[in-house]
């Protein structure tokens, strides 16, 4: 099978299983199921993708099995993490918004925006395949970055998923904004670490000596990511969400944290405007 040919049966394996998850979610009534359905989609297909040896089936090298572990890892911990939060109710906040705004053309929309979603998919696919097929000869420290990376990244989504959880079980906190552990140093812990995950697969595919010119094409994992998460279907409609439900105290968190990037959250102190005439 060709390269041309391959790209093309990702293409129509992932429009399907949206077509699927779209068929769920209109007969479920829970669009939560469709990030779970896309997240195992994502890491099936790339690991499929990661393990097919293009020109020579039989041979399947060490780097090909390490990048399609990495997939599958980071798609069943993802994917099993929104289904548990989906089977506990509530329809994903981002897709109830979408049914308010589509009302009666909320089906049909959808499934549209699903098959956007399914190439979106192929691109992240293609990274990760990217990542795989770089024909250098051993593994060597771009690789072994990569997998840190990439632990690092697992990992840290997993310590602020547990921790946002945790917070919302207690009914202390309900009506406040989660602003404990991770969550004091970014808005957004869970998708900095979501982004990180896809430059592992850029600095595995990547070789600095030009043997290798596919590998670049890696890059438009984390560039996508970051452009989806914090541009488009990520932190604004969620903190759009926020602002509605959480008010004056979501808009003082926005003023500490950052959104995307962790760092140091501003002292309230620092946040408040001077009186007339201090100095």
């Amino acid at each position: 099978m060709t390269l041309a040919a391959e790209i093309i049966v990702i293409a129509i394996s992932l429009s399907l299983i949206m077509t699927g998850a779209w068929a769920v979610a209109v007969r479920s009534g829970q669009s939560g199921w469709v990030d779970a359905i896309w997240s195992f989609a994502v890491g099936g297909v790339g690991v499929m993708a990661s393990l097919y040896s293009l020109g020579d089936w039989p041979h399947t090298t060490q780097r090909q099995l390490v990048v399609a572990g990495l997939a599958g890892i980071w798609s069943l911990r993802l994917g099993l993490h929104i289904v548990a939060r989906t089977r506990k109710g509530g329809d994903d906040p981002r897709y109830r918004q979408l049914r308010k705004e589509w009302g009666d053309n909320f089906r049909g929309r959808l499934f549209w925006f699903l098959q956007i979603q399914a190439a979106c998919a192929l691109l992240l696919v293609i990274a990760i395949a990217a990542a795989a097929h770089n024909p250098a000869p051993a593994l060597g420290f771009g690789d072994w970055l990569g997998v840190l990376i990439l632990a690092v990244a697992i990992g840290g989504e997993a310590v602020a998923d547990r921790q946002l959880t945790r917070f919302r079980a207690d009914p202390a906190n309900k009506g406040r904004v989660c602003d404990i552990g991770l969550w004091a140093l970014s808005r957004h812990p869970n998708y900095f670490f979501e982004w990180l995950g896809w430059l592992a697969y850029a600095v595995i595919a990547i070789d600095l000596s030009g043997a290798y010119p596919w590998g670049w094409i890696a890059l438009c994992g984390p560039a996508f990511m970051y452009w989806l998460l914090v541009h488009v279907s990520g932190i604004p409609p969620l903190e759009a969400h926020m602002l509605r439900s959480r008010g004056d105290s979501f808009r003082a968190y926005q003023a500490r944290v950052n959104a995307f990037w962790p760092g140091p959250s501003m002292p309230p102190s620092s946040l408040q405007t001077p009186k007339s005439g201090s100095t």
